[in-house]
């Protein structure tokens, strides 16, 4: 899929933190079909950029704009278009992996039981299905948001530090859905300290520098 113009466009964007600078008139800009790696050292304000894209950081000023509409005329409808998982991931230990999923709402509307078990399955967690969480691995609870990556219907993902806690096979496995959702015209901004094996066409960094 091609546009004419970006479909993320951020600009003039400025956070600081405790009186830090983390960043200042920041910009960047991803198309259809590419994956930005934002990349730097601990405390450079990596999470608080993703948190700032989804609206959940209210200490940065500067301008979003998503397939050419400001992301502040419309926060509600630019929601509806991104996944974002954040590095706590938002899975309750209480609940099953099944269970985990169906509390997604859009998953609730429009997936069947079937397709969330053949899901969870593609990522390694037959068998664990209706195990709680709290029992399950550091590894097995990201396998839950491999699941939920599969299932996704928006277009863009957001994703902070989505590789730890998973073993080889599982970060082969997120690579395949990062490049395979960029193949299908989506957009991916994640932070992760991962060397992603992806084509250069694909792939762009932004670096942010050290803090302070």
């Amino acid at each position: 899929m091609s546009v004419s113009h970006p479909l993320l466009s951020v600009s003039g964007l400025h956070c600081e933190r405790d009186g830090v600078c983390l960043f200042t008139a920041l910009e960047f800009r991803v198309q259809a079909g590419e994956i930005l790696q934002v990349t730097g050292p601990n405390g450079a304000g990596k999470t608080t950029l993703l948190r700032a894209l989804v609206g959940l950081s209210l200490s940065v000023q500067g301008d979003i704009v998503w397939n050419g509409h400001p992301v502040q005329d419309d926060r509600p409808g630019f929601n509806a278009q991104l996944l974002y998982i954040g590095h706590r991931m938002g899975i309750s230990p209480l609940l099953t992996p099944e269970e985990n999923l169906w509390a997604f709402p859009d998953l609730r509307r429009r997936c069947s039981r079937a397709r969330l078990w053949q899901a969870m399955a593609a990522c390694g967690l037959a068998g664990y299905e209706m195990q709680p969480c709290w029992q399950l691995s550091a590894g097995q609870n990201r396998r839950v948001l491999l699941a939920r990556l599969r299932l996704s219907s928006q277009p863009l993902w957001i994703l902070d530090e989505p590789f730890t806690s998973l073993d080889k096979e599982g970060r082969t496995a997120l690579e395949s859905l990062l490049h395979h959702h960029a193949c299908q015209g989506g957009v991916v901004v994640l932070t992760s300290h991962h060397a992603l094996d992806m084509p250069d066409s694909q792939l762009r960094q932004l670096p942010l520098g050290e803090l302070g």
